[in-house]
């Protein structure tokens, strides 16, 4: 995907890429008539993102879906922007593999954003010192799928600061892309600022907090003054900041309902008091003891 598409406002990413600020998550998405179904609600809203990931299990799915509906809706694979991940199982030496075994699954021909899902691998503790190694073998097989565009993009997920700058200090290639946990509890102020030194762009997931925030008090009535739902605010709050986010649904209304991002504006106010609500919380994970 080269150009901005939709209602959708892209982001440009470091390789030239645009991708849009908004895109379907796709965790638990595994029942082929789901994926369907979500694939299709989010085409017809705009939609022209959609994350998944080896550990989803759901790229064959989703690579199905899109090649059945995309047609039906008078596009093709070169209108959408897919994201995909590395498997911690697959981390190091069996990188190869399991990037090949993506691109397999998906059948789209190229992926357009693939990432390092995490920074550890599965099966050593978070302190073995073959981590770094095994992320290190991870990023040059990236780099080398990268180089014979079968990934148009590259990045990492769960990485924290000292993650990036390691990276950023043996790579050849830079990430285009971080994607990680925010929202109001959770702004990595830190991130942010090691992703903008390095030109790389910032992404959140879990952006309602795992659906915790939505019963909020201060985001209930953000919402309730801007007449929009808790999940539209949350969302907004981060697509105001050019922070590009992936909410995760199978319910056809609520996937329209997270479209609804690019007609109102949250006030300087209202940005402030939620972005006040920092206060460093994890709600899925957090990879700060990896080494």
């Amino acid at each position: 995907m080269s150009s901005p598409a939709s209602g959708i406002p892209p982001v440009l990413l470091n390789t030239g890429l645009h991708m849009p600020l908004l895109g379907l998550g796709t965790y638990k998405l595994v029942v082929p008539e789901d994926v369907n179904r979500a694939v299709d609600a989010a085409l017809v809203a705009g939609y022209r993102a959609f994350d998944s990931a080896a550990v989803y299990q759901n790229e064959a799915e989703l690579g199905r879906a899109l090649k059945e509906l995309l047609p039906k809706h008078g596009l093709t694979r070169e209108d959408v922007f897919i994201t995909s991940k590395l498997g911690p199982k697959d981390q190091g030496e069996k990188a190869m593999e399991g990037a090949l075994h993506s691109l397999s699954q998906l059948d789209l021909g190229y992926i357009d954003l693939y990432l390092i899902h995490e920074p550890g691998t599965e099966g050593l503790d978070v302190t073995d010192q073959r981590n770094p190694g095994n992320r290190a073998q991870s990023w040059a097989t990236l780099e080398e799928l990268h180089a014979q565009g079968k990934l148009k993009a590259i990045g990492v997920s769960n990485y924290t600061p000292a993650h990036m700058r390691e990276l950023m200090q043996s790579c050849k290639v830079p990430p285009a892309l971080l994607q990680v946990e925010f929202h109001p509890k959770l702004c990595q102020t830190e991130l942010r600022k090691v992703c903008k030194e390095y030109g790389v762009c910032f992404q959140a997931y879990s952006s309602l907090g795992i659906g915790e925030l939505v019963t909020d008090p201060v985001v209930l009535e953000v919402a309730k003054n801007c007449e929009r739902t808790p999940g539209q605010v949350l969302l907004r709050w981060a697509v105001q900041q050019g922070v590009p986010v992936i909410p995760k649904s199978s319910n056809p209304d609520r996937i329209q309902d997270n479209a609804r991002l690019f007609d109102f504006t949250l006030s300087d106010a209202d940005m402030d008091r939620l972005s006040a609500l920092d206060c460093g919380q994890n709600y899925c994970w957090d990879s700060s003891e990896v080494v």
